[in-house]
């Protein structure tokens, strides 16, 4: 059999063994690690009600910053591709600011910013809106983080959108509302389930710039990561790799399932075009 590129049995070899390494044997460490424990010891761990809670409210704050973020992240991955104006280049470094910065720093910032004596906290607290040290700072600091995700994967894609649709379009009276439901969200529909995926994984993971800003009330605003920091804290190990497990197990079903939803709709569309 001829293969497009030289060596390709030696470079499949050492990219299934790099990812067993890095991938496959610490999954297995962990479930072995699990395992140690007895069937209604796992249960026990994984009904406990402040375990529930913080898987309960991970999930669902991700699910808001994920929503959050297909939203305006689609608006300035828009304004970014379709408009030229003063700073742009430095609204566009700014994006990747979450990369590049300390999770820790991040949830100082933000707790700072939100807090009661804050800057923005002070003015939201005059009219009974609090945002730091409650579930609502949990989202914020999670909107922050995963931003860049959903901006960088649809920028690429919608620069690189033939315009000739919208122009067809506009030409045969469809309005702006129309060609930005028929044409454009079909288009990126793909990128976005792909960047929301990715943020919404990230979320899910994120520890260093919640704890600062959540609160980290119990059965309140304490987030799973926690609960596992928590139990390794206490030496716990076997129980930290339980929520760990059922964590990543809920995690890989609902990743799966954005996958194949962003498979579906990139097939749909190539068939379409």
């Amino acid at each position: 059999m001829n293969y497009l590129l030289p060596g390709f049995r030696r470079g499949l070899t050492l990219t299934l063994l790099w990812l067993g390494s890095m991938l496959v044997l610490p999954l297995i460490l962990l479930i072995l690690t699990a395992l140690q424990l007895e069937a209604g010891e796992i249960m026990q761990i994984i009904s406990s009600p402040q375990v529930v809670a913080s898987i309960l409210l991970s999930f669902k704050m991700a699910f808001i910053a994920m929503g959050v973020n297909l939203l305006f992240g689609f608006v300035l991955a828009w304004i970014l591709v379709r408009y030229d104006f003063f700073g742009k280049k430095l609204v566009d470094a700014l994006i990747d600011l979450p990369f590049a910065l300390p999770t820790a720093v991040a949830g100082i910032a933000l707790a700072s910013l939100y807090s009661a004596n804050g800057l923005f906290g002070g003015l939201l607290a005059r009219i009974g809106v609090q945002i730091a040290y409650t579930p609502s700072g949990i989202a914020l600091a999670l909107i922050f983080v995963s931003l860049p995700f959903v901006v960088r994967a649809v920028q690429p894609v919608l620069a690189t959108l033939d315009p000739s649709y919208e122009e067809a379009a506009a030409i045969l009276g469809a309005s702006k509302l129309t060609r930005l439901r028929r044409i454009l969200v079909p288009a990126l529909l793909p990128a976005l389930i792909s960047g929301a995926g990715m943020g919404f994984a990230r979320s899910l993971g994120e520890y260093g710039s919640v704890i600062f800003i959540a609160g980290n009330v119990p059965l309140v605003s304490e987030i799973a990561p926690l609960i596992i920091m928590s139990k390794l804290d206490l030496y716990d190990v076997r129980g930290a790799s339980v929520v760990a497990l059922l964590m990543l197990l809920i995690s890989f079903l609902i990743i799966l399932l954005i996958n194949r939803l962003q498979w579906a709709f990139s097939k749909r569309f190539i068939q379409v075009s």
